[in-house]
């Protein structure tokens, strides 16, 4: 079955950096784009960045020129990284599979402090 799992969350500062990770399984994940969402407390769900089976990214405009998505094809895994973190991207970020993000993983705290 299709399995979607995040890591690398966690407690950072303002100005700090994480790398978020996406292991998939169940399914031919070089085929498919590949998302991550979040949300913050409060707030509706949004879509961070995507990355298609081409390589093609895109980027919410809120996290442009900090936030970078890639793929590993090899080790079916997605990545997040987030440099120069903000109080704002505090959140629960998850992974979704394909353009209509009809799996998703069961997500992964990143919490920013000032």
């Amino acid at each position: 079955q299709v399995q979607l799992v995040e890591s690398g969350g966690g407690l950072v500062q303002a100005g700090d950096s994480l790398r978020l990770s996406c292991a998939a399984s169940g399914f031919t994940f070089s085929v498919y784009t590949m998302g991550w969402f979040r949300q913050a407390p409060g707030k509706e769900r949004e879509s961070v960045a995507t990355i298609s089976a081409r390589f093609n990214t895109n980027y919410a405009d809120s996290v442009k020129g900090r936030f970078t998505i890639s793929r590993d094809n090899a080790k079916n895994t997605v990545y997040l990284q987030m440099n120069n973190l903000k109080l704002e991207d505090t959140a629960v970020y998850y992974c979704t599979r394909g353009r209509e993000s009809d799996y998703w993983g069961q997500g992964t705290q990143v919490t920013v402090s000032s």
